[in-house]
């Protein structure tokens, strides 16, 4: 694929244009003002003669344009328009003369004897680092003029750089170049173009150049331009059409590896190994925005290495000392507070799990203790044969009255070792017969079928509704209490017929505050520790009824203890339960409820939700900060299974008081780490204390030799003896001091 667009002669073209000349004695046309001296070259528009300008005697090129049928003329008229937009440019070859209607068309430009780049590089090879450097450093400066003009070169290459009688580099054949406002895209040269340059929709941009520079420069240190190799090239032009061949260099560009030949080349440092990497990147975004950051680039490497002989000498040593020592001492000292962190963290989640786990347990234990005295009372012979007449003459009456009293006093007393607040009996209607204590009127007679600790569906239906009892153990709800405004929840199970198994003939059941399966926080000597009982239950779906959520409410917290009021405990009775509930976040809710539910291994988020850093605390509020929190579910046991309860145990702690001890290990390694830099300076100013030093006990042991030999016995007139001169001239001499001896 040839997407040559210079003019410019290659070494065997130069040959067969000066067997051409032999035969060409005159020009196309004539050109008025010049005379034609001989001919240069062919090309693939026209042919190309050296001529003098009659008037200044210099000389100059004539370009003309003879193949007119294979003629792009946008391609040439836009060189001419970039060539005169250059015009006075040093750095560009220079248009002299224009005659586009002349037949056939022409141009006069000058005349460059000394050829292009690369003819030099085709001759001699790779170049010196030096000479190379300072030669694109001067291209570089030619691209920023045009560039600053508003001229974007799109084809640099070693053929389009001319050299002067001074070696000197002069930038030529504009014809694929454009203006910065153009949108209309511009090919360049395989190997030298950038990659998102081979693209026919590709618009103009300054970073084309950038890459093109980097490539020259890669080529006058290695001899090639990067990613040239004969597969290469044979990849390329497999391809059918000019539109794959493009992309196919796109890919190669794009997906070989970063070209490397110029980092062995000797001379070539780092930084100037840098420049041409980041010259050539194949995305545009990671190279230089234009050709002046290359230049202040190069100033940057210019100006550290005039430093470096300095640097070398007095810096860089005692430098190197200094930041190792820094080094030691402040990886040590980030890698001790991390790792502390680390540890009394995960010391500390540990064993706020491990309370979780153990007030999870005792919580278990009050559930199923209390579960099971209820299923012991509810076969009570006497009390089955009770409701059973009730159920078959559908009224308990007065008569039974006094007996049910006794008995559920009996059995509470019974039970005196498990905390209560009540103990209750419904019939299988949900008419309460018992109640112990009694309170008066509130709630012996009345029918409850329609509350949850009854029928067991997780909601309170709507006063008057009625329900059918439950079927098994229940835990209710958590409602607040009308008289006392604390918050409870009621224990039932079924009362079967043992004649009948499937047959219900009443609810047993008994009410406990909240608190009461805290007790263990109020005893626990960590009072570091906070403990948090939570709902994560959701309402039965499929209810049409207008209940208030659940899920997420806070049943138990030391702060809700502690901040309810007179004034709150009467709104909790003029109100429902749910009214002054606190919750959870909907985030944490969710990763509660996914905790809770899950019936194999947790997901990585729940397990992180388990132990988290960050548990923000919805009594406490924002304000107070994060804590540390573990988060462990009470789960009742059913045979060999475990049932969740909807309840959740969180212990938290405040994140300052369990790295409290590292506060003080922070302060002891900043102390170190101070006296180790102190340390640092006091060893690099002893280091040149004793060069001082050294340096000046050699100049006094010189001192004490001169006063002997010029104050000792010589004359014995108290003068200096030639004798003595000569040998302090000597010691002068051997120990290379400097000294002038004529001065002394």
């Amino acid at each position: 694929m040839d997407l040559e667009r210079t003019q410019l002669q290659s070494g065997q073209d130069l040959k067969r244009s000066r067997d051409l000349s032999s035969q060409r004695l005159q020009p196309p046309t004539d050109v008025p003002g010049y005379v034609a001296d001989s001919f240069l070259g062919e090309g693939a528009y026209g042919e190309v003669w050296v001529a003098t300008e009659i008037n200044t005697g210099r000389k100059v090129a004539i370009k003309f344009y003879t193949h007119r049928g294979g003629l792009d003329w946008s391609l040439l008229s836009r060189e001419v328009e970039k060539l005169a937009f250059l015009f006075a440019d040093r750095y560009v070859v220079q248009l002299v003369d224009v005659g586009w209607d002349s037949n056939p068309p022409f141009y006069v430009m000058e005349y460059i004897e000394h050829g292009s780049l690369e003819e030099l590089l085709q001759k001699d090879g790779a170049m010196p680092v030096d000479e190379a450097v300072n030669l694109f450093r001067e291209i570089a400066i030619g691209l920023v003029h045009s560039h600053n003009k508003g001229v974007l070169h799109c084809d640099l290459k070693p053929a389009n750089i001319l050299l002067d009688e001074d070696t000197r580099p002069r930038l030529c054949d504009f014809g694929q170049s454009r203006l910065s406002h153009e949108q209309s895209p511009a090919l360049g040269t395989l190997f030298y173009m950038a990659p998102e340059q081979a693209d026919l929709k590709a618009i103009p941009d300054a970073r084309w150049d950038v890459y093109a520079l980097g490539a020259l420069l890669y080529c006058m240190l290695t001899g090639a331009p990067p990613h040239r190799t004969n597969e290469n090239v044979e990849r390329i032009d497999e391809e059918p059409s000019l539109e794959k061949r493009l992309a196919a260099y796109r890919r190669l560009i794009e997906q070989s590896p970063k070209p490397a030949l110029h980092r062995t080349v000797p001379g070539v440092d780092r930084h100037l190994a840098e420049i041409i990497d980041r010259c050539l990147a194949a995305k545009p975004g990671r190279r230089y925005e234009n050709v002046q950051a290359v230049l202040e680039e190069l100033k940057i490497r210019t100006r550290r290495r005039s430093r470096r002989p300095m640097l070398l000498l007095g810096a860089i040593g005692p430098a190197v000392l200094l930041v190792v020592l820094s080094l030691i001492a402040y990886q040590g000292f980030n890698t001790a507070i991390r790792e502390s962190e680390r540890a009394i963290t995960a010391e500390t989640l540990e064993n706020a799990r491990s309370t979780a786990m153990y007030v999870s347990e005792a919580v278990v234990g009050q559930i199923e203790r209390r579960w099971g005295s209820l299923r012991e009372e509810a076969d009570d012979p006497q009390m089955i044969a009770w409701l059973r007449t009730i159920q078959e003459s559908g009224s308990g009456g007065q008569p039974f009255q006094e007996e049910f009293a006794e008995w559920i006093r009996s059995v509470r007393e019974r039970h005196g070792d498990l905390p209560s607040a009540s103990w209750f009996l419904d019939d299988a209607r949900g008419v309460q017969h018992a109640i112990d204590p009694v309170r008066q009127g509130e709630t012996l007679g009345k029918n409850w079928s329609h509350r949850d600790y009854f029928h067991g569906q997780g909601f309170d239906a709507p006063a008057g509704t009625s329900h059918p009892p439950l079927t098994k153990p229940h835990l209710s709800i958590v409602f607040r209490s009308k008289l006392s405004g604390t918050r409870k929840v009621a224990f039932t199970v079924p009362i079967r017929d043992p004649a009948q198994p499937s047959s219900i003939l009443g609810v047993l059941g008994m009410t406990v505050e909240i608190g009461s399966f805290l007790e263990l926080q109020r005893d626990s000597s960590d009072l570091d520790q906070t403990v948090v009982l939570v709902d994560s239950n959701l309402d039965s779906p499929g209810s049409s009824f207008n209940r208030k959520p659940r899920a997420g409410s806070i049943l138990e917290h030391p702060g809700l203890r502690q901040g309810l009021s007179s004034q709150e405990t009467s709104d909790a009775n003029a109100g429902n339960s749910q009214q002054d509930a606190i919750f959870l976040s909907e985030e944490q809710t969710q990763l509660l409820q996914e905790l809770v539910s899950s019936k194999g291994e947790p997901s990585e988020r729940v397990r992180q939700f388990q132990l988290q850093t960050e548990y923000r605390d919805p009594v406490t509020g924002d304000d107070s900060g994060a804590w540390l929190a573990a988060v462990v579910p009470v789960e009742v046991n059913h045979g060999n299974t475990k049932s969740s309860t909807g309840w959740a145990v969180v212990v938290q702690q405040r994140p300052e008081e369990a790295v409290a001890p590292l506060q003080s290990l922070r302060s002891s390694l900043l102390t170190l780490g101070g006296v180790a830099l102190a340390s640092v300076a006091l060893v690099l100013v002893g280091m040149w204390g004793i060069v001082f030093y050294v340096n000046g006990r050699g100049r006094l042991r010189l001192l004490r030799k001169f006063r002997k030999t010029s104050f000792g016995s010589g004359t014995g007139t108290g003068g200096v003896s030639p004798r003595s001169v000569r040998k302090f001239t000597r010691t002068l001499t051997k120990r290379g001091d400097g000294t002038d001896p004529q001065t002394g």
